[in-house]
């Protein structure tokens, strides 16, 4: 017999069954639980066997989510498939831990800010060179030919750590709460989120491996992540009718924390900040949307100040040097950015601060471009403060893909027509499409000027090279170079050297002979050293070794070619 029309019908209802967005978001999250997972159990083999017995485990579980995924038939089976892989996502990560939990630059100086703290010593200002005995443990060099050895943090997460680091006396209690961070963050953005999204934020927070990683290195950045998910998901909504309420005064702590835990946050602040005035000026008109952003800001200061007051008080100067040092530092340039124009693909240039130049003014354009044109761009929110760093000169993959989760919550929960009726100022005579366009484009204009100074800008030396050849362990290498440099700028600088292969600069090499300043338009001749005597060069045909000269103030670099070694060297 055939079927009922009543029940064919009611069988073939959109909806009556999951999503087949919902069943690829959670395939997807179930897939990218395998990145990763391979190396984790091939190191838990040699030395953890009952830690590989447990990824193996996790092995089992991502095959029958997938097989689940795509053959559950009601919604409510599908999310409890989501919640298997949450769980598999959160075993992987707790076995990876248990793998690598030593933590590298950032862990193991919050770790001895975490002692100071548990002893009443102070925090900032504070030289630790012997942190950095472990190869593991990099350094940050700075232009001046120096390197940073003291803490450049907001002080949350030393602070969290302090009462687990008197347990664990080493850099794992730092690494211990960063992880629990990460993993407190992804079940709460997990329940937050519509269900059809909540597999996505197990594979950006758990699955694809990088988050997992930064928090195993014992970064205070991830602190800060954890803080900022309940601040960024449904965002619009704060102040809704003008009230705070429980929820809005506990994500303008939350926000106010975050900031107290790394400086990332800082950059979001204002983008939050803009968006809020203007979806309640949209609602309630410009008093009552300014008071209630005002009662949301000045919330989030009051946390901040409960966290830093301690510090503020015990030695206010260091501790405010300590919150800019990463501002302010002048590191070596490192990232994937367009610094990498006058670092990798030209000879240097002489006008390197014109990239932090444009890249603070990327910032205000950027902020400025939020606030005319917010309903365009309010979506977006969570993304615009991280567009600034590709213009620094520390422009590294971390400060994008560290607030990744924020990204997606945005896109779950503040879409577009949250900002339909938000305020925007009226500007005269900008109507049209292609003129809010132009007047959009137009402030980044300064941005991209600067970008091109510092990119078009000639190296400030002429170098010329003659390198002193030797053999060691059959592997030619350089031993010193002599080097001519010429001054060819109206300013006065103080070189100085080191090498690099590929993207990543050298320890400083010595200089045994040349002045410490080269006078403008002035020559001098220099003698430099590698780090232990020997510097290896590559044997490969397409690497090559180049020589770099960099000073602090004004930010400039030179680079140059060390030839290889002929075969009567090798």
């Amino acid at each position: 017999m055939a079927p009922s029309p009543t029940r064919a019908a009611a069988a073939g209802v959109p909806g009556a069954g999951p999503q087949q967005l919902h069943r690829g978001m959670t395939l997807v999250a179930t897939i990218s639980l395998f990145i990763g997972t391979r190396d984790a159990w091939t190191a838990a083999m040699e030395s953890r066997p009952a830690v590989a017995g447990a990824i193996s485990v996790c092995y089992a579980s991502i095959l029958v989510c997938a097989v689940l995924a795509l053959l559950v038939r009601t919604r409510r089976a599908l999310v409890r498939v989501d919640v298997l892989v949450l769980m598999t996502a959160v075993a992987l990560v707790a076995c990876g831990y248990l793998l690598d939990h030593a933590g590298t630059d950032e862990g193991v100086l919050t770790a001895q800010a975490a002692n100071q703290i548990l002893h009443g010593h102070p925090v900032y200002g504070q030289s630790w060179r012997w942190l950095f005995d472990s190869a593991r443990v990099g350094i940050t060099k700075t232009m001046s030919g120096g390197a940073d050895y003291t803490y450049g943090y907001p002080p949350l997460t030393a602070l969290v750590a302090a009462p687990v680091y008197a347990v664990l006396h080493s850099a794992a209690a730092v690494t211990l709460v960063t992880t629990g961070a990460l993993l407190a963050s992804s079940v709460l953005l997990w329940i937050l989120l519509p269900a059809p999204w909540r597999s996505a934020a197990t594979a950006v927070c758990l699955g694809f491996g990088f988050l997992p990683h930064y928090a195993y290195a014992g970064y205070p950045a991830i602190t800060a992540l954890a803080l900022l998910v309940p601040v960024v998901v449904r965002w619009p909504r704060t102040g809704a009718g003008g009230r705070l309420g429980g929820r809005g005064v506990l994500r303008a702590a939350c926000l106010g924390a975050a900031c107290a835990a790394q400086q990332l946050a800082w950059f979001l602040t204002p983008f939050l900040l803009i968006g809020l005035y203007a979806v309640r000026r949209g609602e309630l008109g410009p008093r009552r949307a300014l008071a209630v952003t005002a009662r949301y800001a000045a919330t989030a200061v009051f946390a901040w100040a409960a966290v830093n007051a301690y510090f503020a008080v015990q030695d206010f100067s260091t501790w405010l040097h300590g919150l800019l040092l990463p501002l302010d530092q002048k590191a070596i340039l490192h990232g994937q950015g367009l610094m990498g124009i006058s670092y990798y693909f030209t000879a240097g240039s002489s006008r390197l601060d014109y990239y932090s130049y444009g890249s603070m003014l990327l910032l205000f354009g950027l902020l400025a471009a939020t606030l005319l044109f917010v309903r365009r761009l309010g979506p977006a929110i969570t993304v615009l403060p991280w567009c600034a760093f590709y213009l620094s000169t520390r422009s590294q993959d971390g400060y994008f893909l560290m607030m990744t989760p924020l990204w997606l919550a945005a896109a779950a929960t503040a879409p577009a027509a949250a900002f339909a009726t938000a305020w925007q100022p009226r500007l005269p005579g900008v109507t049209g499409r292609r003129t809010k366009a132009a007047v959009a484009v137009g402030l980044l204009v300064p941005a991209l000027a600067c970008v091109a100074v510092a990119a078009a800008s000639p190296p400030p030396l002429r170098l010329s090279l003659a390198p002193r050849y030797a053999t060691h362990h059959s592997r030619a290498g350089v031993t010193a170079i002599d080097v001519r440099a010429v001054n060819t700028t109206g300013t006065t600088l103080a070189p100085h050297f080191a090498s690099r292969t590929g993207q990543g600069a050298s320890n400083w090499w010595t200089i045994t002979s040349g002045p410490s300043t080269l006078a403008p338009h002035a020559s001098a001749e220099y003698v430099v050293e590698p780090q232990g005597g020997f510097r290896t060069l590559p044997g490969g045909t397409h690497e090559r070794t180049y020589l770099i000269a960099v000073t602090g103030t004004p930010m400039t670099i030179t680079t140059a070619h060390i030839p290889p070694a002929g075969p009567s060297a090798r």
